[in-house]
């Protein structure tokens, strides 16, 4: 009885602090890192470094020391990646997992 109720304890705790949805975050976000930054880095970054005149894609662009193609590709990346990770979880409907937690007056 006691281990039941300490179960079911855990598991309530977990649902109304919302560790299931930073949970199922890290796991996409850790899992997809490498696919984007492929996609990014192979396809995206030439393709932009093409519009600009550079043969070496994106990483290439720079304002003497400042190396803001680096940054782009960057910013590039995360935002797919972020992307991602919010139309999976939405489209997964995995935000009702989380259960709120009820103001006790």
């Amino acid at each position: 009885m006691v281990i039941k109720k300490t179960i079911t304890g855990f598991v309530q705790f977990i649902r109304e602090q919302g560790i299931v949805g930073l949970a199922i975050g890290f796991i996409l976000g850790t899992s997809i890192n490498k696919v984007v930054t492929s996609l990014v880095n192979d396809l995206i970054q030439p393709g932009i470094g093409l519009l600009f005149g550079s043969s070496q894609g994106l990483v290439a662009l720079q304002y003497k020391s400042l190396m803001y193609g680096k940054f782009l590709a960057s910013m590039i990346d995360f935002g797919i990646i972020a992307a991602v990770v919010y139309f999976g979880f939405k489209g997964l409907k995995l935000d009702r997992l989380d259960v709120k937690k009820e103001d006790k007056k």
